[in-house]
């Protein structure tokens, strides 16, 4: 049995991934709402998610970037059943940077432009561009793990006022629309993972990159939980990895900017990547979105597979101006060869009309 001080901080408020920003006394960030201890601020400055579905069961691995005057905080994250919590592995998301990083292709142009010599010193920019039963209890722990900075419990909810409540007894301040966002998700009898950011050293003010966390459970479909990040109070993103059997994409955009696919391809984990997805090849979905209007957030993120698993990586162009014979620039050949050829005819001309004058002299 946990204490009640222990219990105190025990919190949460929806985890999904994405690189938001969000500071200040705001119960909402990327990943949903955001619930900072007393009056403290505290931001995500950034989020990154990998999602790994074989069919039946769903992993996510979410690591924070946070700032802010907070010494503790708390995520809550809707999940449709029991769930499992450990901590990640850090080198998760260098890899997946790595192999989903764009390729660099190099394009020539004939004719100078305002940075290349003569209009300027030389000098120029290439860079391109299970249900609870009836008798349970209104909010249940099936079990909490400290992992990291992170005291993670798993609870049940059979109401969400009664949560509400709960979170507000041990001393967390909440927005008022909290219990109406999270009445669908009491609704489909799905559990809650409760995180709370708690530093191991005593007074240290939560900042910088967290260990990543792995979550698990079943699921016969992909969904992400994105329906708090609606609580948000400024625009938030979402970068999100998928790992599948083929090319997956987010069924509908739930109120945000079209998503847009940054990669997509077969790979072969290695490394810290097999860990979390196994050996065998796997379509790697790369996806980016942004959410100008949280507010306008109006579900979860259901993805599905496309009708094809048509691979796709982004390109980087870096303009060139085109040279050759060791550096001297195509135009001022052709420039050149112009000009002596400009001059050879003239010389011919020249010549031929001096022929004539003679001729007529002579006659």
């Amino acid at each position: 049995m946990w204490t009640k001080r222990r219990i105190l901080t025990l919190l949460f408020a929806l985890l999904v991934t994405q690189a938001g920003t969000v500071i200040g006394p705001a119960h909402a960030c990327g990943c949903g709402a955001m619930i900072p201890g007393d009056a403290a601020r505290i931001g995500v400055d950034r989020e990154a998610s990998v999602v790994r579905w074989d069919g039946r069961t769903e992993e996510i691995v979410m690591r924070f970037t946070v700032g802010g005057t907070a010494r503790e905080a708390a995520w809550i994250m809707p999940v449709p059943g029991r769930a499992t919590v450990r901590l990640g592995d850090a080198d998760l998301f260098p890899e997946l940077g790595r192999l989903t990083r764009p390729e660099h292709r190099t394009r020539t142009y004939f004719w100078p432009r305002e940075r290349d010599w003569p209009f300027s010193s030389g000098s120029r920019d290439t860079a391109g561009a299970p249900l609870p039963g009836s008798g349970a209890p209104a909010v249940g722990v099936v079990g909490r793990e400290r992992l990291g900075d992170f005291d993670v419990a798993r609870l049940t909810a059979t109401d969400p006022d009664a949560l509400r409540t709960w979170l507000e007894t041990n001393g967390f301040e909440l927005p008022d629309r909290l219990t109406t966002e999270l009445r669908p998700y009491v609704d489909r009898a799905w559990e809650y993972v409760a995180v709370r950011l708690a530093p191991r050293e005593p007074g240290r003010t939560l900042r910088g990159e967290l260990d990543p966390l792995r979550i698990s459970f079943a699921a016969d479909r992909l969904v992400y939980p994105m329906r708090l990040s609606r609580l948000a109070r400024t625009p938030q993103s979402l970068d999100l990895y998928v790992l599948a059997a083929h090319r997956m994409e987010p069924r509908s955009p739930i109120g945000g900017a079209a998503p847009e696919v940054t990669f997509a391809g077969t790979v072969t984990p290695e490394g810290s990547l097999a860990e979390l997805a196994g050996t065998a090849p796997l379509f790697l979905t790369a996806i980016e979105q942004r959410f100008p209007r949280p507010e306008r957030i109006d579900g979860d993120h259901e993805l599905c597979a496309t009708a094809e698993d048509t691979p796709y990586r982004r390109v980087v162009h870096h303009d060139e101006l085109l040279t050759v014979g060791g550096g001297v620039p195509a135009w001022s050949l052709t420039v050149a060869g112009a000009l002596i050829a400009v001059g050879a005819v003239a010389a011919l001309l020249l010549r031929g009309l001096r022929a004539r004058i003679r001729r007529s002299r002579q006659g």
